[in-house]
């Protein structure tokens, strides 16, 4: 495991704005914005194959937040690109952004252009993914260790409650780039690691998934059960990985059978678990995430200084980071229904086809 982790040196909700900044004519501190330009937020955003999250929701509701409040704003998607990243970033900068949000595809071309933007005298935030060793004034997220210890929590019913003898564990980690992924794995690894301990549970295939990409994650786990064939539980590190074994699975009528966790509560994700394939989800309420890291860099582009009752650990930048950190939230098929009622899931999304009777089963209407 790499050494980034990051540590919660508070607890507590986010407060934002209230000092503002001086309205001189001079550059504001790259922490605040300036507010001698006009309020414009550039957001970059990582993807859209390793989960369906960023197109679907993220990007939605940080829209929402921005047109609400009246301020320019510019949100791409490097579609995994670290070259397109880095321009995109330089042409906002350019282009008159004065808070810039990044969603960092690796910690070093993250590094890169926050600090090009700190120089530029641009405000700086973090969303989802902490850059280590960056520079980015701010940090949104959820609490990632939380994340994993209730998809570790959730594969531990899951096996229990079928009644498991001495099973044989699976883990598909997300990608070793991604701080995120690392913290995952602290926290389901922290639960996993008692069983493993005990002989209560057997330690089998553990492996990163680079770039948190589907189609290697099939090929990784149809390895895994070739070589152990006698796996009894996966713990999968999001929806999309998660999918990737049961579709393995299937090929040797193994779904089902074999409790997968996950992450994201996708529309996939939620189908897996209705279907009884897939044994849990974390949920995690994107909205307030990206509500929280609008209020944010609103209050920044106008100038104001964002002040937040929490602090995460940059363990390779040595500093600490003023953050939000919101809660998840574990998934089963007794509380889908809370992810629709939530609003981050539609019915006529889930629904669909033979999944009809499987969510009135549910109490989904």
């Amino acid at each position: 495991m790499r050494k980034g982790i990051l540590s919660l040196m508070a607890v507590g909700v986010l407060a934002t704005g209230g000092l503002t900044a001086c309205g001189d004519d001079k550059a504001a501190d790259p922490g605040t914005g300036s507010n001698t330009k006009k309020a414009k937020i550039g957001v970059i955003l990582p993807d859209s194959k390793s989960s369906a999250r960023w197109e679907t929701a993220d990007r939605k509701y940080l829209e929402q937040a921005f047109k609400t409040a009246g301020v320019d704003y510019d949100i791409q998607n490097a579609q995994n690109d670290k070259a397109a990243f880095q321009t995109i970033a330089e042409q906002m900068i350019t282009g008159g952004v004065n808070v810039l949000m990044i969603v960092n595809l690796d910690s070093g071309t993250g590094k890169a252009v926050l600090d090009k933007a700190k120089a530029a005298g641009v405000a700086t935030i973090d969303y989802d993914r902490l850059t280590l060793g960056g520079s980015a004034a701010y940090y949104v997220s959820f609490d990632n260790v939380a994340v994993g210890k209730l998809q570790g929590e959730g594969l531990v019913k899951c096996l229990t409650d079928a009644k498991a003898s001495k099973p044989i564990i699976a883990e598909l980690n997300g990608s070793q780039t991604d701080n995120n992924a690392t913290l995952f794995k602290q926290g389901y690894d922290g639960v996993l690691k008692a069983k493993y301990d005990s002989a209560e549970y057997v330690k089998g295939p553990d492996q990163w998934v680079a770039e948190w990409d589907n189609t290697t994650a099939g090929t990784v786990f149809e390895q895994m059960l070739t070589s152990t064939p006698n796996i009894a539980g996966v713990l999968a590190a999001n929806d999309g990985l998660g999918n990737a074994a049961i579709n393995i699975l299937k090929k040797q009528k193994l779904n089902g059978k074999v409790p997968v966790t996950g992450q994201d509560a996708t529309v996939q994700g939620l189908q897996n678990i209705l279907n009884g394939d897939q044994c849990m989800t974390v949920y995690k309420a994107v909205k307030q995430e990206a509500d929280a890291a609008a209020k944010l860099a609103i209050g920044l582009a106008k100038g104001e200084k964002g002040a937040t009752s929490q602090k995460v650990t940059d363990p390779e930048g040595k500093r600490e980071v003023d953050a939000v950190l919101l809660t998840p939230k574990s998934i089963t098929k007794d509380n889908v229904k809370d992810v629709i009622d939530d609003g981050y899931v539609t019915v006529a999304e889930l629904c669909t086809g033979d999944f009809a009777a499987k969510c009135a089963a549910a109490g989904i209407k």
